[in-house]
Formats: C-alpha cells, structure tokens, sequence
C-alpha cells in the first residue's frame, strides 16, 4: 500500500487554450470595447448636452399670456433659454418654474411686445439676462463638436496600436527571450552563499568565476577557459541556483533562456533566436549563457520526422556554431543544465564545446543540514527544532525537496494558529512530502482496517529482522496520497551503492504485506499491487543491469536510459526471446525465494505481527520509539546506529 516518492498531480486544463471573443487577449474583443465605450459616451453626452433641465416647456405665447395675467414673478434669459418663475399662489396648480424658449436674436421685451403684452405687466416681472461668456460659453459651443472628434480618435488610436502590435509580433518573432539579470540587480543577485552544499561543484565553478573576473591572467599563461560547462544532476539539485551564483559571483550579465522557447511551429525561429541570443551576449560581455533543460533541442540528431527540415536539429545546428565562432578574447560563457546527460547529441559534448562537465549529485546527510539552514533563515523556530534530526530522516531528498519540506511545516504551523514552527511540524511536512497530505475523511470499515493492519505490520518487521533492510522510523495506517497506509523504513546513513544482500532484503520486505495478508486472512487483497510492481522491476534490474543473477552472471542485458529513434533513446531488446524467457524465469526465482524468506519471517514472529497489528489498530500510528518497545517485548533486538550500540 506505499506509494512512489514525490508523485505530481495531473495539471488540470481548461478549453483549448485559443483566445475568443471574450478573452482579453482577443483583438476583436478590444475592438467592441471601443465601440462600447463610444456608445456610452454619446448617451451621456445626449444626457448632460440636451439642454433640458427637467421643468415643464411652454410655447412664449403661453409665456406672454401668463405675464399678462400677473402670474409670472421672474423670468432668467439664457441665450434663446428662458426659466419662467410663477408667483407662489394657494389656487395656482401650476409648478413654480417653467422652461421656455424665445426667438433667436430678438430681444425678450420685443417678442413679448409682439405678442401684445401690456408694458405695465412686464415692468412688475424681474428679468434677469445671464451672459453668455468664459469657458462655460466656449465648451457648450465647442462641445458638440469636439467631444464626437475625441472619441473617434480614441478608437481610432485603439486601432492602429492593435495594427502596430501584430506587426511588431511578426518582425520580434525570431527574436531571443531570454530573460536578463545584470549586475547592478542586487535583488536578484545570488552567490556562492547562498548555495549550500556541492562543495565539488563550486570548487569546480570557481575556476570560471576567476577567468571572468581576471581573464588576463588565463591568457598569458596559453590557458584558454572552456568554452561550454555542462551542469548535471537530478532535478532539484540546484543545476539553475548553481548557474546564477557564478554569474553573482563574477558580477557578470547572466541570460537565462531554457531549451524549449527555442523551438517553434515554423522552421528556423530557433535558429534565429540562437543567433540573437548570442549577439546580445557579445554585445555584454563579459556575460553568461545560460540554457535550462538543454536535452529538448540537444538530442542526438537524426531521430526527427521532419529530416533536415526538424526545427530541433537546425536550433541544435546553430548553437553548435555559435560556439564555435568564439574568439579566444571574448569573455561569454555558455552554461547548460540537463537530467538526461545520456540523450545529448555527441557533437554537443566534443572538446572545444561542453567538455566541462559539472556532475551535482543529491545532497548528502551535512549538505541537506546546510540547505536546511539556508532556507530556515525567515522562518521562527520553537526551542525543540533539530535540524540535524531532520537531515538524518530525509536521505535521497534534493535541495528543491528540502525547500518544500520547510515550506509545508511553516504552512502547518499557521495553519493551526501557531506562530513557530515546532519539530513536530517538520516531521509531518517529512511525510507529506513524500507520499502526499494526509487522507483523514478516507475511513475504512472494521475489515479493511484489520487488513491494512496487518499489511503494514509485515512490512515492518520482515525490515525489523532481516539485517540487510533498513531500520523502520514510523507505521501508520492513515491513507496519505495514494497509499493506504505506510511503512517509513530510512537508513541510519546515506548510501551511493547497494549490495545484492540490501536488494533480495528489500524485495523480502516489499513482500512482507503480500505474506502477512495471505497468512493471516488465507486470502489476498488489491492493497500489495504497488509494492509487487516495485519489487518486481527491482529483481529484473538485479538480472538485466547489475549483473547479480546467478544465472547470467555479471552480463548487462539492458541499458540505462535506452535509446532514441534512429539513435540512443528508446529501448531496443539485444537478446533473443531464449534468453529473454530465462530472464523471466530468474525474476520470478528471485520474487519467490524471498516472498519465502518473508513467510519464514512472519511465521517465526507471528506473535510480534499481531502486537503490531493490534497496536495500529488502537492508535493508527506507531513511532520508532513504541515500534522499538513492541520488538523488544517479543524478543527482537532492534537495529541501532553505530554509536548508540
């Protein structure tokens, strides 16, 4: 019931990816927010421009009847506008103010006289004329006009700079993008400091370092620098920390670039941006190169569909060049990063291009305590973090997993409302790392939580008492991630080889679920299909690769990595189907004399596997030190470190 290490989640896509009408990115959705716009403002402008100030209108004959009849008090002359105030009175029903207009370029008093009002009357009404001059005059003149012109050269403006965008894409496609970091950038600055661990590799490094800052000294001497330095390593280690850190240290321009924003749908964009690229970089020199995951256009050439026409193999062609068209003065140096070293071209790695190979490999037990410290710099630690317990409990973890690690306990820690992060903390994140989060609404019935039980509980103590499997930290029986529940059996120390004795001991161990299910419940469950997968790929590797099968002998039947189309890449069977039969017959030997071996184990032990089961059965989770108490209980020395013996 384990599951792989550092399994990553399906990325989750929606639609097709193509900007529609809706997407911001749509020029025809810029263009109908311009038409939009130009909508609203014209309906504004019909508001605020139509002259009417929400009274009643009334003809100027109604007007001259009204003054007649005594009922006007006031009357406000606004160019041809005119506001009529009515004397307030008990019987009048009309409202106090009325809108009117008069003749253009008459006089009120001649209209109102042309319309035989008696001059008597008129001399009772307030006439009050508004002038109309400044810059309320100008803009209600000017308005109509230039507000209309304005908004069209808006959208007019709209249009053209879409134009001009489409065309500056077209002549800026074959354009490098590399992303630039220069010197005076302290922000993004990284140093050899800030780098824990690969101590070779920085040693190595240095050397680089030294020729940007003082070449002259290279020089003189008839030593040239490599031209090409090839970082490797799994991913994670820091091959792209590594890179900047050298640039931080020269104090040098740094372009970063990674291999697949080379390659485009059209023929010969890569090529272009290759050559851009390195004009940029002569241009800043002294500067660094640097090319992420370099194998998605470094690949041995001659496995492309398109012939001489594939994109990769003319970005791959121009880059081998490129380097080749450097003068023995200019101060560029090209880094590259690759996890798969074995499928690079081998004209890429000839003497006089990469033939500096920096080999990063996982940090060991003093490196991982390093990077740990490194990346707990801003985080608040309780009084019981050990980070050297942590290291210990983390062999095979990279720097980016540490990273993670410390990352997860300070999301832990707030989480719950705590303001340090607490060793507890990083012993969980340890976990979650790992095998993923925690699966608490996963409940299992009666039945399957006896089973699950007693599967790990095999796990464990087959690793318990065979000397060759590693020691066991912690069982729980908590679904997290895939796995239904877990055994975490770690080294006390790390290792760079393994024995044949630790691979038939880890196969028995794989094995401990599969027997103890079987031997307990006289039935078998789906929960051991990942622990046979493992186990199973790990007895074929012992028999094809690392010569360990008593059979064959020390033959390597397959390869590494495999081989490429028309080249090294995809795996290719050098042996007939006689000797690929016998190879299964060895793998199954070897799976079925250690599931023997794990039956012997559980059979002589049965009563320390049913304390163990029962145990999870109470508290789902048993620590090192209970696990150790449990053995000890039903007479199993339990395996120690060197000094605590």
């Amino acid at each position: 019931m384990d599951t792989p290490k550092n399994k990553k989640p399906a990325r989750k896509t929606g639609g097709k990816g193509k900007p529609g009408f809706g997407s911001p990115m749509s020029p025809i959705s810029k263009i109908a927010n311009a038409i939009f716009i130009l909508i609203i403002v014209s309906v504004l402008y019909s508001v605020v421009f139509s002259g009417g100030s929400g009274n009643e209108q009334i003809s100027i004959s109604q007007v001259a009847s009204d003054v007649n009849a005594g009922l006007v008090s006031k009357i406000d002359v606004s160019g041809d506008n005119l506001t009529v105030t009515y004397a307030t009175s008990s019987t009048s029903t009309a409202p106090a103010m009325k809108d009117s207009k008069k003749e253009e370029g008459v006089a009120l008093t001649t209209t109102l006289a042309n319309y035989k009002v008696d001059p008597a009357k008129l001399d009772k009404v307030d006439i009050t004329i508004e002038s109309d001059t400044g810059f309320t005059y100008w803009f209600v003149n000017l308005a109509p006009f230039v507000i209309p012109l304005i908004v069209i050269g808006i959208f007019a403006w709209l249009l053209m700079r879409q134009m001009k965008g489409a065309g500056m894409q077209a002549m800026t496609f074959g354009q490098s993008k590399a992303r630039i970091i220069l010197p005076t950038d302290k922000k993004q600055r990284v140093t050899f400091a800030d780098v824990a661990g690969a101590k070779e590799a920085k040693e190595e490094l240095a050397e680089v370092v030294d020729f940007l800052r003082n070449p002259k000294k290279f020089l003189d001497i008839g030593a040239k620098i490599p031209k090409g330095i090839l970082l490797m390593g799994a991913p994670g280690t820091g091959k792209t920390l590594l890179a900047r850190a050298v640039a931080g240290e020269a104090g040098v321009a740094f372009f970063s670039i990674s291999g697949s924003e080379f390659v485009e749908m059209f023929v010969g964009v890569g090529a272009s941006r290759v050559r851009d690229l390195f004009k940029m970089a002569k241009s800043a020199a002294p500067a660094i190169i640097f090319i992420d995951e370099i194998d998605a256009v470094g690949r041995i050439r001659g496995g492309g569909v398109g012939g001489g026409n594939d994109e990769r193999e003319q970005t791959l062609n121009q880059i081998l060049v490129e380097m080749d068209g450097f003068e023995q003065n200019e101060k560029v140096i090209v880094m590259a990063a690759t996890n798969r070293p074995d499928v690079l071209d081998t004209a890429l790695l000839r003497p006089g291009r990469f033939d500096r190979r920096v080999i990063i490999d996982l940090p060991d037990r003093n490196d991982r305590e390093a990077i740990l410290k490194v990346h707990s710099k801003e985080k608040p630690f309780a009084e019981d973090v050990n980070l050297r317990v942590i290291a210990e409990r983390t062999p095979g973890f990279s720097g980016a997993d540490l990273y993670s690690l410390m990352n997860e306990g300070a999301i832990l820690a707030a989480r719950e409302g705590r303001v340090k992060v607490s060793q507890f903390d990083l012993i969980r994140s340890i976990e979650k790392v790992m095998m993923g989060p925690e699966r608490k609404s996963h409940i299992l019935s009666k039945k399957e939580k006896e089973i699950t039980a007693y599967h790990e509980a095999g796990h464990a103590l087959v690793s318990s008492v065979l000397p060759h499997a590693d020691p066991v930290h912690k069982v729980s029986i908590i679904a997290r991630g895939r796995a239904g529940g877990y055994t975490l059996h770690l080294p006390f120390e790390d290792k760079r080889l393994q024995s044949r004795k630790e691979f038939l001991d880890d196969i028995a161990v794989s094995l401990g679920g599969y027997v103890a299910e079987k031997t307990v419940f006289g039935d078998i469950t789906t929960g051991p299909s990942n622990d046979l997968s493992v186990a199973t790929a790990l007895a074929r590797d012992m028999v094809t690769k690392y010569g360990m099968s008593e059979k064959f002998g020390p033959v390597a039947l397959e390869g590494e990595g495999g081989r490429a189309m028309f080249g090294k890449g995809v795996e290719d069977k050098e042996y007939s189907d006689k000797v690929n039969a016998d190879i299964d017959a060895e793998v199954e030997k070897i799976m079925n004399t250690n599931m023997k071996r794990a039956e012997a184990v559980i059979t002589e032990h049965k009563k320390a596997l049913d304390a163990i089961a029962k145990r999870l059965i109470e508290t789902e989770t048993i620590e090192r030190e209970e696990f150790e108490k449990i053995l000890v209980a039903n007479g199993i020395t339990p395996k120690k470190k060197e000094e605590e013996k």
